[in-house]
């Protein structure tokens, strides 16, 4: 079975700077949330631990957790980091949403 959520390691080095930045443990906790401009926004903050029923993949030592709510809305998603001209963040690639925004952190389902 492949991991529901992907980090790739672009993404993983930029969690590993900003906990280290933060003395914090370098888990990206993910999380969906109702509002933004197409329905559900996703949401980043690092963790001090996953929870007990959180799904959790790794990549290069960094931990990415979701919650099993937001698991349903995320499944099979690749978060990236990209730094353009219009500035640095974090992306989700997911296959599941119908439909985006262009600030590409709202989706439809």
């Amino acid at each position: 079975m492949s991991e529901a959520l992907t980090l790739t390691p672009s993404a993983a080095k930029r969690v590993a700077w900003i906990a280290e930045k933060q003395a914090k443990p370098a888990i990206l906790r993910l999380s969906v949330e109702g509002g933004g401009c197409s329905g559900f926004q996703y949401k980043f903050d690092l963790a001090d631990s996953p929870d007990a029923d959180d799904l959790v993949s790794e990549t290069e030592g960094v931990r990415l957790v979701v919650d099993p709510i937001s698991l349903d809305l995320v499944s099979g998603s690749v978060v990236d980091f990209v730094e353009s001209l219009g500035g640095a963040a974090f992306k989700v690639e997911n296959p599941q949403a119908a439909a985006g925004c262009g600030c590409g952190s709202s989706f439809g389902v």
